[in-house]
């Protein structure tokens, strides 16, 4: 059994041991590349990798937990040791993290009146629950029972949102109460306002900051903080942000590398560091997170490549070898190895085998629910994906006005299975006007939740709950007798590709190929206009021809030898006879920044 403190420094054993860390995500990359991304932190002379831990893919639904295969974090802690990495836990039940709904369960938005993030006690109560089980897992790991895990945090940049300090000694008894017994950390904005409201330091936790740049200044604003105190602990900063994430239609972050490795090098002559991301992977299925910048959600895309020292797919990057060679300079008698490097593929022209129209099928693959009016997605008892609205209405003239009324977060209008309108956010609302020949029409509306919010005030606000959420007007009344479709890909999809395919319609696209050796690859869909993509049932996330990535990332866990399937659900319309598989990413033309 080993001991580690926070003291004036950080001791391990006894001695002073600086915390050189990166942050890598189990949960967006594929159990089998784990040993890959980890064998090059450590090459790279770091000592650390840290994780957050997301309680929405542990409990998905309420009651049910799942620590098995993709989300086996004591496997991920296991692989780790096995390099002689010490590890960082972040299980707060909130992580931000650009992951949707910054981790939180989203079933937690059928409780009206729980304020989440707060000491409400029905928050709480559904809190200990998944520590409960969670801490039955992580408590064994810690470094003086064995394991390799040094220190752990309490709840996540608080200080940026609240001050409720019976929240934060609740979640803090409960670990200890749970059997932690490493030191405890919060980790905020270094500065005064943050730092204040984000810790317990009555409870002596040790204080973290988060920074990407000017460590010095953020570093002195974090000691100042600690000293007003009667705190003398060792500065880290717990995320130092070497790159970005990026947004539909936005041109992708940068960061020049050998800025990147000036600026850790200052950081790390003061104190200690993690870095985030050091391998950024991706926001597999529908996990992507969304910025909020007033009355616009601006969703996050698939790739979470974070233009860190790893790329997506775990290859080392220019920022890599310029933080190789600061290290070698910095810390000569750490021992440093040449990281791993994956191959590519490609396969050009994969030829379309069948193709069938989602308003076909919906019947089939989709779990429905019929009410008066339209319900959300949470009431409907689904968290993630498109849901699918449908009614008959008899003609009251030959042209029909209908509006969405409140819904979320992006919609298509169908009348007689042709498309109307789309729209999209501030949109939703407007008027769709509809020259209708028919006695009698079918309306049906695709909605599509692309992701909530991961930060700041409207993690409480309605707009979290997806779908339509209040009805549909015709004219000036409100329309009755809904069937609903949910549609979450959760499960294995048996589409009858038998049915008849209609032009401009939400549809399935399948596609097979074969291949004598399995290597990663990026499908390109510059051809494709939005959807998802499953590789051999898997759903690897959304694309969107509004960019910036204009293709997606496939781990050669998820292929196999010989033939393997891709399913495309596209929902514009917008579609190809043929689609290939690249070495490279494929990216939109656009302004970097």
């Amino acid at each position: 059994m080993k001991k580690f403190e926070v003291q004036e420094e950080f001791l391990l054993e006894g001695q002073p041991f600086k915390i050189i860390s990166g942050a890598i995500h189990y949960f967006r990359i594929l159990p089998e590349d784990w040993y890959h991304s980890l064998f090059n932190l450590k090459a790279l002379g770091f000592n650390t990798v840290e994780t957050y831990i997301p309680w929405n893919i542990h409990e998905p639904k309420e009651g049910q937990f799942d620590f098995s295969g993709r989300y086996d974090i004591k496997k991920f802690v296991e692989v780790a040791e096995s390099l002689d990495l010490y590890v960082i836990l972040r299980p707060s039940p909130y992580i931000c993290a650009e992951w949707e709904f910054g981790g939180l369960p989203a079933w937690l938005l059928t409780y009206k009146e729980m304020r989440i993030r707060s000491s409400d006690p029905h928050f709480m109560e559904k809190v200990e629950s998944f520590y409960e089980k969670l801490f039955e897992i992580l408590t064994p790991l810690q470094i003086d029972q064995g394991g390799p895990v040094l220190m752990m945090q309490v709840e996540n940049e608080y200080g940026s949102y609240g001050e409720d300090k019976d929240y934060l000694k609740f979640l803090y008894d409960l670990m200890i109460d749970l059997g932690v017994t490493v030191p405890i950390f919060t980790s905020d904005g270094p500065w005064k306002a943050t730092q204040e409201a984000g810790t317990l330091l009555e409870e002596n936790l040790l204080t973290t900051g988060n920074f990407g740049s000017r460590s010095k200044e953020n570093f002195e604003d974090l000691k100042s903080f600690q000293e007003e105190h009667g705190k003398k602990w060792p500065l880290m900063v717990m995320e130092f942000w070497d790159g970005w994430f990026n947004r539909w239609g936005e041109a992708i972050v940068r960061r020049d590398g050998n800025d990147l490795a000036e600026d850790v090098k200052e950081a790390l002559e003061i104190g200690s560091i993690n870095l985030y991301m050091f391998h950024g992977g991706t926001n597999f299925g529908f996990m992507n997170g969304c910025s909020a910048r007033g009355e616009i959600d601006l969703h996050q895309i698939t790739s979470y490549d974070y233009d860190a020292p790893l790329n997506e797919q775990g290859n080392p990057t220019e920022k890599y070898y310029a933080l190789q060679k600061m290290m070698k300079e910095m810390f000569p008698e750490i021992k440093t190895k040449e990281p791993l490097i994956k191959d590519s593929m490609e396969v050009q022209n994969i030829p379309l085998q069948e193709k069938v129209s989602l308003f076909s099928i919906v019947d089939d693959i989709a779990d429905k629910k019929t009410s008066r009016y339209p319900q959300s997605m949470e009431e409907l008892g689904q968290e993630y994906g498109y849901v699918l609205y449908r009614t008959k209405i008899k003609k009251d003239s030959k042209e029909e006005t209908y509006r969405v009324i409140d819904g979320r977060d992006r919609l298509q209008f169908y009348v007689n299975e042709e498309k109307i309108a789309t729209q999209y956010q501030t949109e939703i609302g407007e008027k769709i006007n509809v020259a209708q020949e028919k006695e009698l029409n079918q309306i049906d509306i695709l909605v599509e939740n692309m992701g909530r919010v991961n930060y700041g005030h409207k993690l409480l606000a309605d707009t979290q709950n997806k779908g339509i959420r209040t009805g549909i007007m015709s004219d000036l009344h409100f329309m009755l007798d809904w069937e609903q479709f949910s549609i979450d890909f959760s499960d294995p999809l048996s589409i009858n590709y038998k049915e008849k395919w209609i032009e401009n319609t939400p549809s399935f696209y399948r596609y097979t190929f074969e291949i004598d050796e399995v290597k990663d690859t990026f499908i390109n869909m510059e051809k494709f206009g939005k959807g998802i993509v499953l590789i051999n049932g898997f759903n690897i996330g959304r694309f969107w021809e509004i960019g910036p990535t204009l293709s997606l990332y496939i781990s050669k866990a998820l292929l196999s030898k010989g033939e393997n399937e891709i399913v495309i659900f596209e929902t514009e319309g917008t579609w190809a006879e043929t689609i290939s598989l690249e070495k490279e990413p494929k990216y939109k033309k656009m302004e970097e920044k």
